[in-house]
């Protein structure tokens, strides 16, 4: 523990990262001692207190024609939630100080001593933010991903609405959310029931009280889903989220749901539209962060680990079992 103390406070020479010198699975990944990165015009040095797994780490990284799609080359780094604290500013920088508590997203680089990002950008691949008071890091180390994404799918689900004077999802609304209880729909789920909605989620029968607890009303996944929606729902639902695959499409069609109410995150399907995090609206990770913070939504951390770890930690999160986030300890 404390060789790795000493390594986690080390000086300017460097510290550890995990890379990946070949693309594939969890038994890719390993973690090295780097050199440390510096801090150039407009950019900031975070020093990584945690960082949070998402499907798309592994799955980017899994072989090289996915990792071109990001623009990804070997060797390359892995994760891209993180929080800390930031050590060093580059010129330019206005609106953040050296000891400043931030999270934000780093591409394929997040599971490491340090990182550098943009202090200006604002997609999960390069950006900072505060990360409020009464907000954890490891907590804020889940956020940039499947925060931007819910937040993303959501407001697809709103302007939908052209009945709404004002679009957006409310109170009138009953939310059919498919997968749930992931990564993902931790945050939907929440952000709907915030938004006034009533929230429907699927899920497996031994997620129920999960997903209760979220604030979503639970109906078992797979055959007969629709005529399960029905039964609870007998007037009838108004949107729909499909965070796993088409199952949740299809049964939103067939309870009369049009497409323009439907939103996808993991299949494309004509007609219906797809949410990617990169379109959250400016601000969406703040005012999630802020939710955190007045207590009104809230993040499970299903297991953490220390970097030393993250072969299994990877091979948890991938298993999609887990309910809430797996956390790299730094």
């Amino acid at each position: 523990m404390q060789a790795q103390a000493e390594s986690r406070h080390s000086s300017e020479g460097g510290g550890r990262a995990v890379r990946l010198r070949s693309f594939g699975g969890p038994e890719a990944l390993e973690v090295h001692q780097v050199p440390a990165p510096g801090a150039g015009p407009g950019q900031v040095r975070v020093r990584v207190t945690a960082a949070g797994l998402n499907p798309m780490d592994w799955v980017m990284t899994a072989d090289a024609d996915t990792a071109a799609r990001f623009g990804l080359t070997l060797p390359v780094g892995f994760g891209t939630d993180y929080a800390g604290v930031i050590d060093q500013v580059g010129e330019g920088v206005t609106g953040f100080a050296p000891g400043d508590r931030v999270f934000g997203g780093a591409l394929s680089r997040a599971v490491a001593d340090l990182v550098v990002v943009d202090a200006r950008g604002d997609t999960a691949a390069d950006e900072v933010h505060h990360t409020p008071e009464g907000v954890d890091d490891r907590t804020a180390a889940t956020l940039t991903i499947a925060g931007r994404t819910a937040a993303a799918a959501l407001a697809v689900l709103g302007s939908g609405s052209g009945a709404h004077s004002n679009p957006g999802l409310g109170p009138d609304d009953t939310v059919l959310i498919g997968g749930a209880g992931g990564g993902v729909g931790v945050f939907a789920v929440q952000l709907a029931r915030v938004a006034g909605a009533r929230v429907i989620g699927t899920g497996s029968a031994a997620s129920a009280d999960h997903l209760r607890s979220l604030g979503a009303e639970p109906v078992a996944y797979g055959d007969g889903l629709t005529d399960r929606v029905r039964a609870l729902a007998p007037e009838g639902i108004t949107a729909a989220l499909d965070l796993h695959g088409v199952d949740t499409v299809h049964a939103a069609r067939e309870l009369g749901v049009p497409d323009a109410r439907i939103c996808t995150i993991a299949a494309q399907i004509e007609g219906v539209p797809a949410a990617n995090g990169a379109n959250a609206a400016p601000g969406a990770l703040e005012e999630i962060a802020a939710l955190i913070a007045a207590g009104r939504l809230r993040v499970p951390v299903a297991a953490t680990f220390p970097i030393d770890e993250i072969r299994r930690a990877t091979e948890l999160q991938a298993a999609r079992h887990v309910r809430g986030k797996v956390v790299i300890d730094l």
